[in-house]
């Protein structure tokens, strides 16, 4: 199931820029000075690609939360996203009905749903994107394309950021086969290991995207940190000999030349206590290409090590449980 999933996301790339060049948005009456994205999970991670992606062409801050509250600077001049695939997500429904009193203009992204159902009863714009699919985590593309298609509509960001998703669904295609096999001798890699991940800060969600993945889908603890902010703090905790943690540089031809600069020293230091250490590197043009190729490279992996680790790869039973338990609050 979750291997079929993951074999589709290259087409629902391409799903999602259908609907996403399509999005219109009615009229707002006040310019706009900041983006607030809501989205927990799959959708959060979203919000956190697209974060990165617009970060050298949009001219507002854009701010991700992932939590139930929303900021008290949101206002008539931000721009209001939320985004749940379910369209039932606990948190960004309480965010939802907090933007509802701030005169934003507020967009709904889902595949039903009370927050589709809540747009359309208060005439909010929305985003309907496919459902039937059994694993939310499992729907990025649909999030960050179609998040992608809301600042395209609101003139926020040039139109080629949204032809790169072209491009890097024709990557992922042409590259499949081979990202599988990368896949398998990185999971192989990881095995019996605590994974810890580390890459540059403009792809930050590159690397929470990796844990997310291994964290549901092989069942293991990870952790991440970016450069150069991890050289402030998490390599001073790099003291002793640590067999049982493997370390993945997630890294991109063209990072910053001075965090490149710093990654290498990291990697001498680093290996000093560990010996399972390796480098990924990307691989396209864009910054766009070469994050969904690491995704891609990535979600592969995690379905691989869960079958090493000999585990379901789509059951979420603690997390069925932990909303269970608050239901009954």
């Amino acid at each position: 199931m979750m291997d079929k999933m993951i074999a589709r996301f290259p087409a629902q790339l391409g799903e999602a820029l259908e609907i996403a060049q399509k999005i219109t948005l009615k009229k707002h009456s006040s310019p706009f000075r900041s983006v607030f994205i809501s989205g927990l999970g799959g959708s959060g991670i979203g919000g956190g690609f697209v974060q990165d992606f617009v970060r050298t062409s949009c001219k507002l801050p854009v701010v991700v939360s992932k939590g139930y509250q929303a900021p008290a600077w949101v206002n008539k001049h931000t721009l209001a996203i939320c985004s749940s695939y379910s369209g039932n997500t606990e948190e960004t429904l309480s965010t939802f009905e907090q933007l509802t009193g701030t005169g934003a203009k507020i967009v709904c992204i889902a595949s039903g749903g009370k927050l589709i159902e809540l747009a359309k009863k208060h005439g909010y714009d929305y985003v309907q994107v496919p459902g039937g699919w059994s694993s939310p985590r499992a729907c990025l593309g649909y999030s960050v394309v179609a998040q992608l298609g809301v600042f395209r509509a609101a003139k926020l960001i040039p139109g080629k950021l949204l032809s790169n998703i072209a491009a890097a669904q024709k990557l992922l295609t042409r590259d499949q086969a081979s990202i599988q096999k990368h896949a398998r001798k990185i999971a192989g890699f990881l095995l019996g290991k605590t994974p810890v991940l580390y890459t540059a800060d403009h792809a930050e969600a590159v690397a929470v995207r990796w844990r997310q993945q291994i964290n549901e889908n092989a069942k293991m603890l990870c952790w991440h940190h970016v450069i150069p902010e991890m050289n402030h703090n998490e390599l001073v905790g790099w003291r002793d000999q640590r067999p049982d943690v493997a370390v993945i540089w997630l890294r991109n031809h063209d990072d910053y030349a001075r965090t490149s600069i710093r990654t290498d020293i990291n990697k001498d230091i680093v290996e000093h206590y560990t010996q399972t250490s390796i480098e990924v590197y990307s691989k396209g043009k864009s910054q766009i290409e070469k994050a969904m190729w690491l995704v891609h490279l990535g979600d592969w992996m995690s379905f691989y090590l869960a079958e090493l680790r000999k585990v379901d790869p789509t059951e979420i039973k603690v997390i069925d449980f932990l909303k269970g338990e608050l239901a009954k609050v």
